[in-house]
């Protein structure tokens, strides 16, 4: 079992077949194929479950899987080591989708700059799921909404969002949870913490842990704000992202107070560094500082 091995395994993982990993390892098919029946030989297991010409991990493949990740990743982390302490290599970013939007195109653009030898890679989601990747070593780190404490992590406050209630233009006045005349929350998927704070703010009123009547899912901020505009609910939304969209005319915006002010971390396993990582969290930190509102402390 040698790190190429386990490198065209991860690939076939990642991308859902041989012919996808062939074609982003530039290999032919039938050398990817032969390569992952000698690793499952060498161990003795099947990694695969071959069904209707797709590839499923067996519980063994989903344990290699595990181990593989942390394999790479130290051997990548053992090159650095011993390479000059300039920022190169891979950077697997993760962050939520509001964060990705107004905070990080000007931060990436410097980085990519500065250190143009590195090869960032970005991918969005909500805050749950950028968490577990970071632990499951498939990021290098992420852009995450707090509250958060987490022995596992190195967790580095950045700034402070302020959520803003979205309603309908012709609603009524709202300055808490029992002005509303609907209970359909706008949000999007599990895991969001953007969506717990909306909940939690709407369990503040004079009904005690009451909970959305209805939870419309949605993937995008366009989406919600197109949605809330027609009359659909309500939503909790970042005020920068409104500034990016240009829906203020068609929406009422509320404030909610303290509730509204949620950090934003930059989180990494406690084991994990890279000199690409340490530049990247340099640009965050000092974009950060000349942002508004101002860096929690």
């Amino acid at each position: 079992m040698d790190l190429l091995s386990l490198e065209i395994f991860r690939t076939v993982v990642r991308e859902g077949g041989i012919t996808r990993a062939a074609e982003q390892l530039h290999r032919v098919q039938s050398n990817v194929t032969t390569r992952i029946r000698q690793l499952e030989q060498s161990l003795g297991v099947s990694l695969f479950s071959r069904n209707h010409k797709r590839l499923v991990l067996t519980p063994a493949g989903e344990t290699l899987l595990g181990y593989a990740e942390r394999l790479l990743n130290l051997a990548i982390e053992a090159r650095e080591a011993v390479q000059p302490a300039v920022p190169q290599g891979r950077l697997r970013i993760g962050s939520m989708e509001s964060t990705a939007a107004s905070r990080l195109p000007l931060p990436l653009a410097r980085f990519h700059q500065q250190w143009p030898a590195v090869q960032l890679e970005l991918s969005t989601g909500p805050t749950q799921q950028l968490i577990d990747r970071v632990r499951a070593f498939t990021l290098d780190a992420a852009l995450v909404a707090g509250p958060l404490e987490d022995p596992l992590l190195t967790i580095l406050p950045l700034y402070t969002e302020e959520l803003v209630l979205l309603a309908p233009r012709n609603h009524p006045p709202i300055n808490g949870p029992d002005d509303l005349q609907t209970h359909t929350l706008i949000a999007f998927e599990n895991g969001c913490a953007y969506r717990r704070h909306a909940e939690n703010w709407l369990a503040s009123g004079s009904i005690p842990g009451r909970r959305p009547d209805r939870i419309l899912e949605l993937g995008s901020y366009h989406a919600m704000l197109a949605c809330v505009a027609a009359g659909a609910g309500i939503a909790l939304a970042p005020r920068s992202v409104l500034e990016l969209h240009n829906r203020n005319e068609s929406l009422s915006i509320y404030p909610i107070g303290p509730a509204g002010q949620v950090p934003t971390y930059l989180i990494c396993r406690h084991d994990y560094s890279s000199p690409a990582f340490d530049a990247l969290s340099q640009i965050l930190q000092k974009e950060a500082k000349k942002s508004t509102p101002t860096p929690i402390k």
